[in-house]
């Protein structure tokens, strides 16, 4: 009892920093991009970015719809959110290389440790991580990757100037 007392707790707490931090990051997204303003509508009173809170709540509610619909339910959404996870912690890992590469003057706030080795292999461990839920889940996988893959490369193209 004392045991799932615990694991709801920290559930909730994971969840409510997720979302939090998610809309955040969303709403700052939305600020550099054009297309994306839809997540820029910010409610005074609550303090909080309404417009990318409620695209994550439509997000999760075609999540729940999803599992809903299927017959494994919970395990399909893992299957198929899991190969996008993998797919943004490759890209975060290799972002981290071509920045140092093409900033090699630049001041870091935090010094890798062993780098390069530390991020390729990193690299290495997202890249089978993604290949192998993407063989196990199918079709239904590949369709969010490639969304995933449409939406950073249209972020790719509308980049807007560097603020440094």
């Amino acid at each position: 009892m004392v045991t799932s007392a615990l694991i709801a707790v920290s559930a909730l707490g994971a969840i409510q920093g997720t979302i939090l931090t998610g809309a955040r990051t969303n709403y700052a997204l939305g600020q550099d991009f054009r297309f994306l303003r839809g997540l820029v509508t910010w409610h005074r009173r609550y303090e909080s970015p309404v417009g990318a809170l409620a695209v994550q709540g439509g997000i999760c509610l075609g999540l729940v719809v999803l599992g809903t619909i299927t017959r494994k339910g919970f395990a399909t959404m893992v299957d198929y959110t899991a190969p996008v996870f993998w797919l943004f912690m490759l890209l975060a890992g290799v972002a981290l290389m071509v920045l140092r590469w093409r900033e090699p003057e630049r001041v870091r706030p935090f010094r890798v440790p062993l780098y390069p080795l530390t991020p390729l292999v990193f690299c290495a461990t997202c890249g089978y991580l993604l290949y192998a839920s993407l063989a196990y889940t199918g079709v239904g996988a590949l369709v969010g990757v490639l969304a995933v893959g449409l939406l950073v490369s249209c972020l790719a193209k509308s980049a807007p100037v560097a603020k440094l």
